[in-house]
């Protein structure tokens, strides 16, 4: 780690001329021609995306987004060589309990906007002061303050690493972790790795424990009939995501620096690329405004477009793909693990499957949301960590 321990303010403040270059390139994008009739199946309908990106240009407001960000105290430090930007939001109650929440790709720290002042403040949002947790949201390096990365390696194992070395700076001795997709990820690796200081992991998806085969018989026998049902339903949903939505992870594994230049010099491919993604992760039915709110979703596309991050978040998929530990079978985790299960995840994360890497101490499945959680159904997400934190 780097010797620099310094813990330097930071204040979102984009210059005009961004904003200017933004617009003017929203009004010369050069648009695509579109098969008739074939709505989502081929990709983001042209239709929408003109609707969007004309939202974008003429009526989303950046600076108000702005100052909600800025609301939040934010700083920035030097990690293991790279920039790590987070909020850190403390409690006015005094016994607060420390909670790091890592947001995964497509999100950002955006994506917590609506959880943040129930986890911190929750006696004025009637809820009870013990309760209370003294919130550190980081950005990952390589995604939006916190990129580009300036070296190769960061995997989620050296994030995790990052984020333990970023509490001990803000004097957090013992903290909980909480976290979705890569966030799941950093989550739990904080607590495999550091038990002493981590008192728990909440998590809304678990990184392999889905069913990556066709369940056989005899595993089938063996479970009861709701986790049959579910596990059917996993390899069902598995088939469906290799065969028609595994392209983009494919190509970030492989090739982020290619896909880097379409995406960092038109903000039509930014904003694509997506919120294709927040349709068909989350509990929408015809587009991503059917579950998240739309200035909201372009807060979240603006912290890649501003930044300058789509290639170096996209690397975390690259490393993740290229590790020494790859192909490696998941280490035991000890730390006292809660899931909170949302029908639209991506994954259908198996108990039976989960339980024999990690602690599953709470297990809760709710009937709507998905995997953005926190911008989805940011009540139900906010009121299971409480139980879960609350209960240990």
């Amino acid at each position: 780690m780097t010797t620099d321990d310094t813990i330097r303010p930071f204040r979102v403040s984009i210059p005009d001329g961004d904003l200017d270059d933004l617009r003017n390139r929203l009004d010369r994008t050069r648009w695509p021609d579109e098969l008739p009739g074939v709505g989502w199946a081929y990709g983001v309908p042209r239709d929408y995306l003109r609707e969007l990106a004309h939202y974008w240009r003429h009526e989303y407001d950046w600076r108000a987004a702005e100052a909600r960000l800025n609301r939040w105290p934010q700083f920035m430090t030097t990690i293991d060589g790279a920039d790590v930007h987070f909020a850190h939001i403390r409690s006015p109650e005094p016994d607060a309990t420390p909670l790091v929440i890592t947001h995964g790709w497509p999100g950002s720290i955006v994506e917590f906007e609506r959880i943040a002042g129930p986890l911190t403040d929750p006696r004025a949002h009637g809820g009870d002061p013990a309760d209370a947790f003294h919130l550190v949201l980081p950005s990952i390096p390589g995604f939006g303050f916190s990129g580009p990365t300036r070296d190769t390696g960061w995997e989620y194992r050296r994030v995790a690493g990052a984020f333990a070395e970023l509490m001990r700076r803000l004097g957090y001795e013992r903290y909980g972790a909480q976290g979705g997709d890569w966030g799941a990820a950093v989550s739990r690796e904080l607590g495999r790795t550091r038990p002493e200081h981590v008192i728990g992991v909440h998590l809304n998806m678990i990184p392999g424990a889905q069913a990556t085969a066709e369940p056989t018989e005899a595993e089938l026998a063996a479970l009861g009939p709701a986790e049959r049902t579910r596990t059917l339903a996993s390899w069902a949903r598995m088939q469906a995501w290799s065969r028609d939505r595994q392209g983009y992870a494919d190509i970030q594994s492989t090739r982020p620096q290619t896909l880097a230049y379409a995406l960092t010099d038109s903000p039509v491919g930014q904003l694509a690329w997506i919120a294709e993604k927040f349709k068909e992760w989350t509990d929408s039915v015809d587009r991503p405004e059917d579950a998240v709110d739309r200035d909201h979703l372009l807060t979240n596309v603006m912290l890649y477009w501003l930044t300058g991050t789509a290639g170096s978040a996209a690397r975390l998929y690259y490393e993740r793909a290229h590790a020494a530990y790859r192909g490696e079978p998941a280490e035991r985790s000890t730390a006292p693990t809660a899931f909170a299960s949302f029908p639209q995840e991506n994954y259908i994360v198996l108990r039976h499957v989960a339980e024999r890497t990690d602690d599953i101490v709470r297990w809760t499945e709710f009937d709507r949301g998905g995997h953005f959680a926190a911008m989805e159904q940011p009540e139900l997400l906010v009121g299971d960590i409480r139980a879960f934190f609350r209960s240990l």
